[in-house]
């Protein structure tokens, strides 16, 4: 292939000395660069492929023989171009990343992670100072590689063993992370120049990290720029200190305490609700389901955890009215006596979960009501659409299923693979857990991403807890058996689940 010209002229003026006329080159080569550079970034993308190759065998013939030798540097070299395409990829890329509120230090931790698993990482001493409470408007992905870049750049800097400090703080408002390393330094005519693609003063980097970070940093509307070395009271001072100040954040009001309702005729697991959540929410509770409908018809509740098994009304018919009170109410459902039918109940419901008695976790508790709380509340079915799509290849149920659509006057679109065409939202999604490309769990992932937000059904060969609880947790509105042999049966559940007409 023919060399571009600009870059013909630099290489010729390069390889006779005329600096003049290579400047006049790379200048010429930059003017010409963007179509290039976007061209350049797609070929790197696709050479992510078959370089996984490479390292998928290096790792599996690493398991035979032991990562040592030959094997050892193909492997390092492998990880060292994956760097470099992911390093270059993002400075090219034009596309705004999504972000959102959150803490500061869980980019740096999960940043102070990675770095630990590569081995040079061993001979250094890292100490993060990180509190929970500094938060930013921004992606944590991102966050964490511009850690993770200004890590990997203190450690490159210095030959032997080293000290790298991260400290979080805030500066009239602002969230300030500080890294900080006691290496070489960086010379004085390096310093304006840094963060430019291809500048290191390490013979190991690829002079494009400090590049990517200024990159990231730009996108959350942070500065980054090198510190004066005593902005730490570390003694001895470092010799190096990169700081990246963020937006400073308005303060907010603090917000409602959040309303949990907690039903179980046994106050001891009232207690420990009330334990467990009292410092985040306000607790409320009831002993029957009878007390709880009054307390709902009475007061706002965010969510409502109750046991199945109660005095008098049962918690799934709690749930069944407090649907008719307010049909966004979320709803956790406890039980120490599993079964099928209950869990289909639930399910069908929309309860968000179904709780085993005894506990193995609190936390994982305390977490599931978080989660709970945070989830948007159910939104009405307002499509128009009759479309139907249909996640499954085994010809004969999905025929049955079809059939069983057309029936109810719907129009089913089948699916028999995970390269699907995006179109809009269907009215529902039916997804086979057996679906080859993409089994059980995945299988549930796959036909919620594809529903939009519309309601999805799960089919199944045999119902079991597994798979109705799965599906229940994906938040499909229905776990139904194929019925292979019984279309007008099928026809049946279906209207059911999606809630239709069949007069």
């Amino acid at each position: 292939m023919e060399t571009p010209a600009p870059l013909a002229h630099l290489l010729e003026a390069l390889e006779v000395g005329d600096l003049a006329a290579a400047k006049a080159a790379a200048a010429a080569l930059q003017r010409s660069a963007t179509g290039a550079t976007q061209l350049a970034a797609e070929v790197l993308h696709e050479l992510r492929q078959p370089l996984l190759g490479v390292k998928a065998y290096a790792q599996l013939l690493a398991e035979e023989t032991g990562p040592v030798g030959p094997l050892k540097l193909l492997l390092a070299q492998v990880e060292r171009m994956e760097q470099i395409i992911a390093d270059f990829v993002r400075l090219s890329s034009d596309r705004a990343a999504p972000q959102q509120k959150l803490s500061l230090a869980s980019a740096v931790w999960a940043a102070a992670k990675l770095f630990a698993l590569n081995t040079d990482s061993s001979r250094i001493s890292l100490e993060v100072v990180a509190p929970e409470s500094i938060s930013v408007q921004g992606n944590s992905r991102l966050l964490e590689q511009l850690t993770l870049n200004l890590l990997n750049n203190a450690r490159d800097a210095m030959s032997g063993r080293g000290r790298i400090k991260v400290m979080l703080t805030t500066e009239k408002s602002a969230p300030v992370m500080y890294v900080a390393d006691w290496g070489p330094g960086i010379p004085k005519d390096m310093r304006d120049k840094i963060f430019e693609p291809y500048v290191s003063t390490s013979k190991r980097g690829t002079g494009l990290g400090l590049a990517v970070c200024k990159r990231i940093a730009h996108e959350h509307h942070a500065e980054i720029s090198l510190a004066p070395t005593d902005s730490l009271t570390d003694q001895p001072p470092p010799s190096t200190v990169f700081r990246v100040v963020f937006p400073a954040t308005a303060t907010e009001p603090p917000a409602e305490r959040k309303r949990v309702l907690i039903v179980d005729d046994e106050s001891i697991i009232r207690m420990v609700f009330r334990d467990l959540m009292g410092k985040e929410c306000e607790v409320i509770e009831a002993g029957t389901a009878e007390e709880a409908l009054e307390i709902l018809r009475n007061q706002q509740i965010d969510l409502i955890v109750t046991d199945k098994n109660l005095p008098g009304l049962s918690g799934l018919a709690l749930a069944q009215q407090a649907r008719t009170i307010n049909p966004q109410a979320r709803i956790l459902l406890m039980t120490g006596y599993p079964s099928l039918g209950t869990t289909q109940e639930a399910l069908e419901l929309g309860v968000m979960d179904y709780l085993l008695k005894p506990f193995d976790d609190i936390r994982q508790v305390r977490a599931l009501i978080r989660a709970a709380l945070a989830a948007p509340p159910m939104q009405p079915r307002t499509s128009t659409s009759k479309r139907v799509d249909v996640i499954d290849d085994n010809p004969t149920s999905s025929r049955i299923v079809t059939e069983a659509l057309v029936r109810l006057g719907l129009e089913p679109r089948l699916i028999s693979t995970t390269e699907v065409v995006a179109m809009e939202p269907p009215m529902a999604v039916l997804v086979s857990w057996d679906f080859t490309a993409a089994y059980g769990r995945k299988a549930l992932e796959l036909g919620k991403a594809l529903a939009q937000g519309a309601p999805f059904i799960v089919l199944v060969e045999h119902l079991t807890m597994e798979t109705t609880l799965d599906s229940l947790r994906a938040g499909a509105i229905a776990c139904l058996p194929r019925l292979f042999f019984d279309g007008p049966a099928l026809s049946r559940e279906l209207a059911r689940a999606l809630k239709l007409s069949t007069s």
